[in-house]
Parts: structure tokens; C-alpha cells; sequence
């Protein structure tokens, strides 16, 4: 049975020790910038399991500390920077600093979505060449990728597909390349996904029906995911449990429910405060007549990302 720790029983970072059913464990992460003159932590011994179907939602400010976390899981942080710690997959230890091993289970194993779409695609080629190739790379030379590449925006229900799939990144929006993102990552089936900030750069409308294909991602896919935001409306629609960063550190993990209903961290209890001072801020400004259809959009309780 796991334990969880709070933050006032432990040293931060020590939320929660794995049970050995986790398809993926974090063990006291830590990650320092070495480039510099002087080394500076930057992540100090994060911990967590995440079992297959379940969704961590990974909630802080900017500069908390979530992208790199996140960056590090992927193996994406170069000799700047030195990681520590032991992190497993599927019981398999990741060499997250060795890139000739890690190359190789980006996108078929572990999956990132990025806060930018537009840099997840190579503007020198199509949509449809991006996506071929990619099926060729993690799913083998056989697959028919013309024909997967178009289901896969089919299964999106991307109007007219075969356009789309023509079109170079820079033609087509951002909420439109983010569902793109999605459809492949549904597509490749992999173990583990990462979203780091998906909906940041992004309107609040076209935020919306993204966090709705979030939905849809998680109840298709066989694996875990992990959710980085600032947002609570959008954890609130995908997190099964929330570990809430600050300054490099976990300072409160616990069922999304709980975190967000009985939150026991001073910090957990700021950023819900100044979620619904901000709530109650616009409600006064859009008056009684318009608040009912914009506090759809905006209050802690419905699930949109503000």
C-alpha cells in the first residue's frame, strides 16, 4: 500500500513511495544548471509513481519548476545540465542524460506535447510528411503511413483531412497543429505522455476544445499521462492526483479532489485563493447580466483552462 507523506511530515519532494505496481517511478529527481559559474538547483527530489491509465496533474506557478521537470522525464535537458536521481519505466531504469538511448523511446514509449505546437513540427515540410514519418520511425517501414496519417486526423474529426494534411505549420492555427499532436499521439500508443503547458498559448476558446480532446486522449489511450499547468480548471478536468510545485520542490501531492477541496499547504491554499479572487474579480466586472455565460468559461468549477 503506498504511503503518502505530507509535506509537513517530510522533506519536500518525499510525496509518495511506489508500491512496485507504478508503470512509472520517480525517485528523488534533482536537477541542477551547471553551465554557469555557480551550479544552481533547480529541481530538489521530486518523487512519484504513476500508474498505466492514470493522470497527474503537475500544478505551480511559472518558474516552479514543472517544464523542467517535465523536460528531464524526456531526457531533453542538455550538458548544462547535470539530472540525478532513479527514474522507471515499466520497470526499466532511464538513462535520462544518455541520449543514444533515450532518442529512441521518444514517441514510441514516452510522448510530449508541447506549450507551443508550432515548435513540435519542422516548417520546411508538410503536415502530412511530418506525420508519415514519424509512423515510419516508431511504427516500422511497412505501415501505411499515407493512409494512418489521414485516420489520424479523421479520428480527430479535422475537417477535410487531405487539405490539412498538404498544409505546411505555419497555415494552419494553433489550437488546429495542438489537436494534430493529439490525433499522433493516440496514434503511436505510447506508455507514458507528457503535456507541458498545452493550452498556455492558446485563446480561451480554442483552449476549451483542446482540453476536450485531453479528455477524449485519456479515455482512449491504454497509458499514463502526465499534466503540466498553472491552470486548475484544466487539472480539474484530467488529474486523477496533483502534485503542486514551488521553487523546485513538491510541497503537496494527494487525489486531484482532495488537493483542490482540502488543500494542506500554504502554497496549494494561495494559488485556489487567487484562482477565486480572479473569478470574483471578473464576475463584478462583466455585471449580473453577462456573468452567467462567462462564468462558464472561468470559474474553478468548470473545466476550462483561464
Amino acid at each position: 500500500m503506498s504511503t503518502i507523506i505530507g509535506p509537513e511530515d517530510a522533506s519536500p519532494g518525499a510525496v509518495l513511495r511506489d508500491d512496485g505496481a507504478a508503470l512509472l517511478t520517480v525517485d528523488e529527481l534533482c536537477v541542477d544548471y551547471v553551465g554557469g559559474r555557480v551550479p544552481q538547483k533547480l529541481i530538489e527530489g521530486i518523487s512519484f509513481p504513476l500508474r498505466q491509465g492514470e493522470c497527474l496533474g503537475i500544478l505551480g506557478e511559472s518558474g516552479s519548476g514543472k517544464s523542467i521537470t517535465c523536460k528531464a522525464l524526456m531526457g531533453l535537458l542538455d550538458n548544462d545540465f547535470l539530472v540525478r536521481g532513479a527514474v522507471r519505466l515499466k520497470g526499466e531504469g532511464l538513462p535520462l542524460q544518455d541520449e543514444r538511448v533515450m532518442r529512441p523511446k521518444r514517441g514510441r514509449q514516452i510522448a510530449i506535447i508541447m506549450q507551443n505546437p508550432l515548435s513540435a513540427f519542422n516548417p520546411l515540410f508538410t503536415i502530412g510528411e511530418q506525420l508519415e514519418e514519424t509512423f515510419r520511425t516508431h511504427l516500422g517501414g511497412s505501415v501505411r503511413a499515407g493512409v494512418l496519417a489521414a485516420d489520424t486526423l479523421d479520428r480527430m474529426l479535422i475537417k477535410e483531412p487531405q487539405r490539412v494534411l498538404r498544409c505546411f505549420p505555419y497555415q494552419l492555427s494553433g489550437g488546429m497543429l495542438q489537436r494534430v499532436m493529439i490525433g499522433l499521439t493516440l496514434a503511436l500508443q505510447p506508455a507514458l505522455i507528457l503535456a507541458d503547458e498545452p493550452t498556455t498559448a492558446l485563446d480561451s476558446v480554442t483552449q476549451h476544445e483542446v482540453m476536450r480532446e485531453f479528455v477524449r486522449l485519456r479515455q482512449q489511450s491504454n497509458g499514463a499521462m502526465i499534466f503540466v499547468s498553472h491552470d486548475l480548471g484544466a487539472l480539474r478536468m484530467v488529474a486523477d492526483a496533483v502534485l503542486v510545485m514551488c521553487q523546485g520542490r513538491a510541497v503537496e501531492y494527494g487525489p486531484a479532489e482532495t488537493v483542490f477541496n482540502n488543500p494542506r499547504h500554504e502554497h496549494t491554499r494561495y494559488l485556489i485563493e487567487t484562482r477565486r479572487e480572479l473569478t470574483g474579480r471578473f464576475a463584478r466586472l462583466v455585471g449580473a447580466a453577462g456573468a452567467g455565460h462567462a462564468l462558464a468559461c472561468v470559474s474553478e468549477d468548470a473545466h476550462v483552462a483561464g
